[in-house]
């Protein structure tokens, strides 16, 4: 772990009482982020990028979600440790998020403006009209046009770009220190997902931000983030920057990934690759890696023994018992 670093995550496990029984959605998750860095977090749906976040901010429901974990420390501050009423404080204050959807994410019987101005008012203490007049200047910063008009508008009278700009607004109405964005451009069209990708970055640059950034599209990544945490089956598998994943991949989950990208070169003909077989039933922790049944150099100890993230240098860290550039075990592990 970083021992100056803004967040530290340390053995985070969340699980759901389901009627089938126990759902192990998180398995001991653990990172570190600087502060202003940027940290994606990619793999398939359903492999717990979402819970892990929302168990951080203690948003899942109480009554069938268990979480715990060795540590989370946050500016120095052990979340553990805190109640309901100082969580409150940093979830919206220091600590924004954007979700996933905007239409669900906000409430449709508010005005914009009223959503932007409650926060700032329960965070910042500030009078309804210094609220008001921040929130226009929030919705200019984000790209609203004319938001003297607009913040009156109801979010059914925004487009699906719009109220992902309003809800970018919120998250950042009380300057937060770190940004949790959840796949926020999934569902825009790729000339609104360019702006807001370009929003974003030019928002976290200019307020030395750092942000976690929720994603299964590696081209997003690519262009927004420092580092790289790719997860399977509730666990961190790798984790490296962005460039080392791109260039030089270490665990073959992560080797999968890449190659299903589409190519400009070469011929269009041919079908994409995959990756062959199923992701892991969640309803127990795998006895060996998660992965092994759809791994290609998979052999005995994978089945076996789960590998830890172990570091490799470099700032590398992999979830592997295989090297995959040397093609054989992985030596002193």
């Amino acid at each position: 772990m970083i021992a100056e670093a803004l967040l530290n995550v340390r053995g985070l496990e969340t699980q759901f009482a389901t009627r089938q029984g126990m759902l192990y959605a998180v398995n001991g998750v653990s990172f570190a982020l600087r502060r202003g860095e940027a940290l994606s977090i990619v793999g398939e749906s359903g492999c717990g990028k979402t819970v892990t976040m929302l168990s951080l901010l203690r948003l899942l429901p109480s009554h069938n979600a268990t979480t715990n974990a060795q540590e989370i420390v946050f500016k120095g501050r052990d979340m553990l440790s805190l109640g309901e009423e100082e969580m409150r404080r940093i979830r919206g204050g220091d600590i924004g998020m954007v979700f996933q959807n905007p239409m669900t994410s906000l409430n449709p019987v508010l005005t914009i403006g009223r959503q932007l101005t409650e926060t700032m008012e329960v965070h910042l203490n500030l009078p309804r009209r210094e609220a008001r007049d921040n929130a226009i200047e929030l919705l200019s910063l984000v790209g609203i046009p004319s938001p003297e008009e607009r913040i009156d508008d109801y979010p059914h009278q925004f487009s699906g770009g719009m109220r992902q700009r309003a809800l970018i607004a919120m998250a950042l109405s009380c300057d937060p220190s770190l940004l949790i964005a959840d796949e926020p451009t999934t569902a825009l069209d790729v000339t609104i997902q360019a702006q807001i990708l370009e929003l974003v970055a030019r928002l976290r640059a200019s307020r030395d931000m750092a942000m976690i950034w929720i994603t299964h599209d590696l081209g997003v990544v690519a262009e927004l983030a420092d580092r790289v945490a790719v997860m399977y089956g509730g666990f961190i598998v790798e984790c490296a920057g962005v460039y080392q994943i791109f260039e030089s991949p270490l665990h073959p989950y992560t080797l999968g990934l890449l190659a299903c990208l589409p190519q400009l070169e070469g011929d269009r003909r041919l079908r994409l690759p995959v990756i062959p077989g199923q992701p892991p039933s969640m309803k127990a922790k795998p006895r060996g890696c998660p992965f092994a049944k759809r791994c290609s150099y998979v052999f005995e100890r994978c089945r076996a023994d789960n590998p830890p993230l172990m570091e490799i240098g470099n700032g590398r860290r992999v979830a592997c018992w295989w090297d995959v550039d040397s093609n054989r075990e992985r030596s002193g592990s």
